[in-house]
């Protein structure tokens, strides 16, 4: 699986076989991204696909100095069950 970040869609995009995925965000500030959606096409579910889309985009919010909003339930049921990333989250007020 080839995961790509593009900026300028916000988006960080996921080729398989033939078949898509991709995890949208957007940047409700400087210091913060909201990774908003997650779609990954049937024919990739199972597979580990959405996975390796969190895990680009969560670590190149860490490579950003980042905070992350995690408004996707995909996204933030991954942050909650992998500890390595759980100190990206913004703070809750």
């Amino acid at each position: 699986m080839h995961v790509e970040h593009q900026s300028e869609d916000q988006t960080f995009y996921l080729t398989s076989h033939g078949y898509e995925g991709e995890l949208a965000y957007s940047r409700p500030s400087a210091e913060v991204v909201d990774f908003q959606h997650t779609y990954v096409d049937d024919n990739l579910r199972g597979q580990g696909a959405g996975e390796a889309l969190a895990k680009a985009a969560l670590d190149w919010a860490r490579q950003q100095h980042l905070r992350v909003r995690a408004s996707c339930p995909y996204v933030a049921k991954f942050v909650k069950q992998h500890a390595e990333y759980q100190d990206l989250l913004e703070e809750s007020n």
